[in-house]
């Protein structure tokens, strides 16, 4: 492929293809910069504000903390937030609370690795191949209809109730978000650049790499912050089924003695789980796309 071909495969602006006229009214031309950031910060979602997103979190530890201390909170029911202090020193001195988090954490991460290969995997091959789409895409809408923690019985079934379990049914609810979004993405892509492709004498690799590649990625970034998240919602439920460690068996043993504090420890250390590996996601989506132009820029 020439170099002039390969520079306008990875221009990745549609308007390029279309000729500009020579002249147009004054009432066409494009807005300056300075009035699009006028527009922006009229009809837009407002300028973002130094750590905002702390203001939530904050605000219900607030509301929790004033409950607790007025009795309005029955510390039987919820442990007030100093108490759930006080044990997390002591689930980190005792060397429970990092055994637990690390057996999790493993769970998740070989769960995701595999749930966003096949969901990657699968979704370009429906995504490029009419015949692949016709063998791959009605299973997994299948799938996506059946709740995966309602397959956790055949689960067991099939693969005992040991770790195995355990990281197929996180792949399984990885897979879907992933499959779908690159799938949809890929199947969005402008048929300009199919013929533009065409027209130049590009091979299949190099349409692929430079154009299919490129084109699924923003769906498949929003793929990966719901897989992400979905297998911590899984872990919760997988740990519960003869396990010996992990976060969700430490919430299952306090359930049985009624130790609310180390319920809400959990509960925490999920949620903090969550949004981190959701926050990185987006970090990762912020670099890799910063050419495009959004209300949140």
């Amino acid at each position: 492929m020439s170099a002039a071909a390969s520079n306008i495969l990875h221009a990745g602006a549609a308007p390029a293809l279309v000729a500009q006229p020579a002249s147009a009214p004054q009432s066409c031309v494009a807005a300056t910069p300075a009035n699009h950031l006028a527009r922006r910060s009229r009809l837009g979602p407002g300028k973002p504000i130094a750590y905002g997103a702390l203001i939530g979190p904050v605000l219900l530890l607030v509301i929790w903390s004033l409950g607790s201390a007025t009795g309005w909170i029955d510390q039987r029911t919820l442990a007030p937030p100093w108490v759930v202090v006080k044990t997390v020193g002591e689930l980190v001195q005792s060397g429970r609370l990092w055994e637990n988090f690390h057996t999790s954490a493993w769970r998740a991460t070989q769960g995701l690795f595999w749930g966003v290969l096949g969901g990657v995997i699968l979704g370009v091959t429906a995504g490029l191949s009419r015949i692949g789409e016709y063998l791959i895409d009605g299973p997994v809408q299948i799938k996506r209809a059946i709740p995966t923690l309602a397959l956790i019985p055949i689960l067991m079934l099939w693969l005992g109730i040991g770790e195995t379990m355990k990281i197929t049914t996180i792949a399984l609810i990885a897979l879907v978000p992933i499959y779908i979004q690159t799938h949809d993405c890929l199947r969005s892509i402008d048929n300009r650049y199919l013929e533009l492709s065409e027209t130049l004498g590009v091979t299949r690799w190099e349409f692929i790499r430079n154009v299919v590649l490129p084109g699924s990625l923003p769906g498949f970034l929003i793929g990966l912050r719901f897989a992400v998240t979905s297998s911590w919602l899984a872990l919760v439920v997988v740990e519960q089924v003869n396990s010996i460690s992990g976060i969700g068996y430490m919430i299952e043993l306090a359930r049985t003695y009624g130790q609310t504090e180390i319920i809400v420890v959990g509960l925490a250390l999920y949620a903090i789980l969550g949004l981190g590996s959701d926050w990185l996601v987006r970090l990762l989506q912020k670099k890799v796309l910063k050419w495009r132009k959004t209300l949140n820029d």
